[in-house]
């Protein structure tokens, strides 16, 4: 077909076939029009990738007429045979692009190879956080496409609840998806994580989440006083005498005399508990191994378990003794509110320990070894040090919080300090 300076009557004008037609623009060489079957009309650019008669001949889709009028496609094409001139090819770069992954595709990717360096729970939640929250707002986003701003912008919508839900999930299961400033911060975390793997996998080479303004992480530095203690205490012997699983209170008993993590307890196994030098070698804490001097009170917890054959776990679960108990949470929920103590969880518990402990005029290089913290100075101290000053420091720490939960007489009380537990 002769070349013809396209406008908006001439457009108008053509009428589809039963094959494709092709319309050049007289103005500006390789702008033209396709004119589908179907009737749609769709303004093109047309160049050869490299140059020369040996380029492969490449067409550009620019917009539907009707979406763009003539003289904004001619410009955009202009643009386009432009950046030819200047040695691009973009109909290739939009080739790549569109092979490029999304974000949702990413995580998937690093769910399955990027995320084995953490520990199941931690990478359950993890995931779980990045498909409630990421996946819905910038999920269909080419990794290359997301800037500082989609990911500030996904904070302030996470921030807000827009990813809020409540949702039935089958028998007797629900999603609740809470969102808030707490989550998003979170968010924003574990989205950073999987950009730097897509770095390390050379997907990208910058990390949009790095210049965010990230709200500070608050510190917990709630703890329980000595009375708060005897109302827990009074709380399990109540469940105790109904007849709660015993796997449950001797769980919730040593989260209050140890300082250990939720699972650390829960996931406890006899290889990781030492009887002659009385303290747990922890095999695989949040900080890798671990060796956490016991208390006699905490001993004799774990002294009077009985061990289930085929289980090596201290408690197993009920009906598969190849996994851990646990069903401690509806417990634990119950003990609190028995207890009238709002809000706390059991790594409330930790801080207790930690409190009680330099409140006893421990160090805290001793108080970091009691807790399992990993930092220069209690590592090196934690390196060397004996068990059994260790052990004596245990049950000075954990006496007083033995007697509030009424498993020992006679230690002496000494109040935990609240303005030391704010350095915690």
């Amino acid at each position: 077909m002769e070349r013809q300076k396209l406008t908006k009557r001439i457009v108008d004008a053509v009428q589809p076939t039963t094959r494709d037609q092709f319309i050049w623009d007289s103005e500006l060489p390789g702008f033209g029009l396709r004119v589908r079957p179907g009737g749609s009309k769709t303004f093109i650019a047309q160049y050869r990738a490299g140059g020369g008669r040996t380029g492969q001949s490449r067409r550009y889709t620019i917009g539907r007429n009707g979406v763009l009028t003539v003289d904004e496609a001619r410009h955009e094409a202009r643009k386009v045979l432009l950046s030819v001139a200047q040695g691009h090819d973009p109909s290739g770069a939009r080739h790549t692009k569109r092979q490029e992954m999304t974000i949702a595709e990413l995580i998937e990717l690093y769910g399955k190879t990027g995320a084995d360096h953490l520990r199941e729970r931690n990478r359950r939640m993890t995931l779980a956080r990045l498909h409630h929250h990421v996946v819905p707002l910038i999920g269909t986003k080419r990794i290359g496409d997301v800037r500082i701003g989609d990911v500030e912008q996904m904070m302030r919508d996470v921030g807000v609840g827009k990813t809020a839900k409540d949702d039935k999930a089958g028998h007797r299961k629900r999603i609740v998806v809470r969102g808030g400033l707490g989550a998003a911060t979170r968010a924003v975390w574990d989205l950073s994580a999987v950009f730097t793997f897509a770095i390390r996998q050379s997907l990208l080479v910058f990390n949009p989440c790095v210049p965010v303004r990230k709200r500070p992480a608050q510190r917990r530095t709630r703890f329980l006083s000595l009375e708060e203690l005897g109302r827990l205490g009074g709380a399990f012997r109540d469940l105790e005498n109904e007849g709660v699983n015993p796997k449950a209170i001797a769980i919730m008993r040593l989260w209050a005399l140890t300082g250990c993590r939720r699972d650390e307890i829960a996931r406890l196994k006899w290889s990781e508990i030492d009887f002659e030098f009385v303290c747990l070698r922890l095999t695989a804490s949040k900080t890798g191994r671990s060796t956490r001097p016991l208390a006699k009170a905490a001993l004799d917890i774990l002294a009077a378990e009985t061990k289930v054959e085929g289980s090596t776990y201290v408690f197993p679960g009920g009906d598969n003794v190849e996994t851990f108990y646990q069903g401690t949470k509806l417990h634990w929920d119950r003990a609190i509110d028995r207890a009238k103590l709002p809000g706390v969880t059991p790594h409330t518990l930790r801080h207790t320990i930690g409190s009680a402990s330099v409140s006893s005029g421990e160090t805290l290089a001793m108080t970091g070894s009691l807790l399992g913290h990993v930092n220069q100075q209690s590592t090196s101290i934690y390196a060397h040090m004996q068990q059994d000053p260790a052990r004596r420091a245990a049950n000075r720490v954990v006496a007083p919080i033995a007697t509030a939960l009424g498993l020992q007489t006679g230690a002496e009380i000494v109040e935990f300090k609240t303005a030391v537990a704010s350095k915690m």
